[in-house]
């Protein structure tokens, strides 16, 4: 019961934070946040250069196996116990996971930086 009136209380908190972030208007917008630079001349041409979807696939691709070996992490740990089934089982499937998307990645050619 107490796990539940703290649960509770923090989702109630939140969407109350929420929603006043939501519908309170930004009521502090200045003219000099609203230009694109400070040196006084107005852009000859647009300043938002076109983004490489490779780099974007790589940072992605290394965020998903950092992820999934951070999650390795405590497998010394978990030799110490004496069942060791099931920490051995999960190590293997998630091994097999990052080798099944490693694989993916290689099939679909997201490895290779020229086309």
């Amino acid at each position: 019961m107490n796990m539940m009136l703290v649960l509770l209380i923090n989702v109630t908190l939140s969407m109350i934070l929420i929603s006043v972030a939501f519908w309170l208007p930004h009521l502090n917008t200045y003219t000099e946040k609203a230009n694109p630079y400070e040196c006084g001349f107005d852009p000859m041409s647009s300043a938002r250069l076109p983004f490489s979807m490779k780099f974007f696939l790589v940072a992605i691709t290394f965020l998903l196996f950092d992820l999934e070996i951070a999650l390795l992490l405590p497998l010394p740990w978990a030799m110490q116990y004496p069942n060791m089934s099931l920490p051995a089982i999960m190590a293997f499937i998630l091994i097999t996971i990052l080798a099944l998307g490693l694989a993916y990645e290689w099939t679909q050619k997201g490895l290779e930086w020229t086309e």
